[in-house]
């Protein structure tokens, strides 16, 4: 079996919101802020949940609860925004908790499974298994993408 080179390894920070563990590849991570002050932004998306002036620069910030549907909770101590870095334009992600920064193999990635709770698959770029872990790592362009959104009719 030939040994895995770094270019099979793909460095994430994990990530809780509820009680699941996610990932994303630290390359868009610019930081990662505690809570701060937002200022709403009447009609955008719901789960915009304003912007945020980071040193100078006003960042949308995006709460991934409301976007992935998942129930909402107060912030507290351990919630975070991470600050990505995508498209020469900063957006801020609120999650429960930043919890790690690994390298995982590539081939520890596996399909999405179709039956994935809570979160919408087409923003899911696999789930990792690794040791007694397991998280769904996301696919960014996706979440940001807001065609994403389920058309719902109502008759």
């Amino acid at each position: 079996m030939a040994e895995e080179t770094a270019d099979d390894y793909l460095k994430v920070i994990v990530f809780q919101l509820k009680e699941e563990e996610y990932a994303m590849e630290v390359d868009y991570i610019q930081s990662i802020e505690r809570m701060q002050p937002i200022t709403r932004i009447p009609g955008v998306e719901s789960f915009i949940v304003g912007v945020m002036n980071l040193r100078g620069v006003i960042t949308p910030v995006i709460d991934l609860r409301k976007r992935f549907n998942i129930e909402s909770m107060e912030y507290n101590e351990a919630t975070r925004i991470l600050v990505l870095n995508k498209d020469n334009s900063e957006i801020g992600f609120i999650v429960d908790g930043a919890n790690d920064v690994m390298d995982i193999p590539a081939s520890k990635i596996e399909p999405t499974p179709e039956v994935v709770g809570g979160v919408a698959e087409e923003y899911l770029r696999g789930v990792v298994k690794l040791e007694d872990r397991l998280f769904t790592l996301l696919h960014i362009d996706k979440v940001l993408n807001k065609n994403n959104e389920e058309k719902r009719t109502v008759v």
